[in-house]
């Protein structure tokens, strides 16, 4: 298991964004906008295309490994440390001094994978409140400030309701300065150019 976990992290830390940017001949959304290398930067200084392709890759990469965890182990504590594991090297990426993107796209990845049903759940609350407020963070606090409590109704084990809680409340911490703009209303907008 040791093993699987180091390769997640390693996979969790390929930074997408930076990757299809460079493919596309496109800014390093680490000198644009947010300076921030996940989907919604991407996608505001560099359109659909890449903002979708880096979706893609950092929810897979989530994916990938929570359906491999649940393919090779049956205790749950072992199936969520590995699916854990993209989600932290996205955080903290050893290819971008142990810093990285905020986590929303990659942690949805895992949970998909371990857990489709509250995947797909929390990809809807996502989108709906996207769809309402616009704000891609709002969207984002809204699911995974949601995810302990679904958890906790539809999936109720302590090791799955302690995964939640610590996705959650990683992403609220790296969502810090998004709360304050939204607080202040100045929080940049989906569709709104960097």
């Amino acid at each position: 298991m040791i093993g699987l976990v180091l390769a997640g992290y390693l996979l969790g830390g390929i930074p997408f964004g930076i990757v299809v940017s460079k493919a596309m001949g496109l800014p390093d959304p680490r000198t644009v906008g947010s300076k921030n290398v996940g989907f919604t930067n991407v996608l505001r200084v560099s359109g659909k295309t890449a903002g979708i392709l880096t979706l893609i890759g950092d929810m897979g990469k989530g994916w990938v490994m929570g359906v491999a965890a649940a393919q090779l182990f049956q205790d749950e504590w072992m199936i969520l440390t590995v699916a854990l594991a993209p989600f932290l090297g996205h955080l903290f990426s050893p290819f971008l001094g142990f810093k990285g993107g905020k986590g929303v796209a990659t942690a949805l990845g895992s949970v998909l994978g371990v857990a489709p049903t509250i995947g797909l759940t929390l990809l809807a609350i996502w989108l709906a409140a996207v769809a309402v407020w616009k704000y891609s963070s709002g969207g984002a606090l809204a699911a995974f400030g949601l995810f302990p409590l679904i958890a906790a109704v539809v999936h109720p084990t302590l090791p799955f309701t302690l995964f939640a809680v610590v996705v959650s409340g990683l992403i609220v911490i790296m969502h810090k300065g998004n709360i304050e703009r939204l607080w202040r209303g100045t929080e940049s907008r989906i569709g709104q150019r960097g």
